[in-house]
């Protein structure tokens, strides 16, 4: 397991990205496939760690449980576009410095690339407001330890449990021709699926 690195902001997110995180047009000739964003918020519920997870109500990943997040805007920052996306899809505001920033998925679906994308993770633990539905997402509080991984992405599996305990993750995921199972992987913060 790689060890935690907690990035907020400034400085942070810049070392952990190696640059501050913002689009350019430069950054998106690049790479050719968009970047979006996922946040895991964590609080201390009556018998343990909880996390925030929706099931997804429209686009890509309908049904599937997932973490509030979405398409970063140009010009905007991985950060930035966090605390948009939480305050749209489950009502709660976020502070840039709450943010911990956690990682990089690189996910490739070579089957249907229109659904190839870059995601940066991040962990959050304060935020103001209680979280309500969206068109987007209907969340919920789940304990950590039961977290059902066979509704979300094939992938959670493999690094969610890690980012969820501190560590980091950087990592690429191919899928298989079924666009919904995990073909190979390469990258760090990845453990074996339970």
């Amino acid at each position: 397991m790689v060890p935690p690195q907690h990035a907020c902001h400034g400085e942070s997110v810049r070392h952990f990205f190696g640059h501050t995180g913002r689009v350019t047009p430069r950054d998106e000739r690049k790479s050719q496939h968009p970047r979006v964003v996922v946040v895991y918020l964590l609080r201390e519920g009556a018998a343990g760690p909880e996390v925030l997870l929706g099931e997804k109500r429209r686009g890509l990943g309908t049904g599937r449980l997932v973490g509030p997040g979405g398409k970063r805007e140009p010009g905007e920052t991985a950060v930035e576009t966090a605390v948009r996306e939480v305050r749209e899809e489950v009502g709660l505001r976020l502070e840039t410095a709450d943010l911990e920033a956690r990682g990089t998925l690189d996910y490739r679906f070579p089957f249907r690339p229109s659904w190839s994308q870059v995601s940066d993770v991040f962990v959050c633990r304060r935020w103001q407001g209680d979280p309500s539905a969206s068109d987007e997402l209907e969340p919920r509080w789940i304990p950590v330890d039961d977290v059902p991984y066979d509704a979300m992405w094939d992938d959670a599996r493999y690094w969610l449990p890690g980012v969820l305990a501190g560590g980091t993750v950087r990592a690429r995921f191919t899928f298989a021709e079924d666009d919904a199972t995990v073909a190979g992987f390469t990258g760090t913060g990845v453990g074996s699926p339970d």
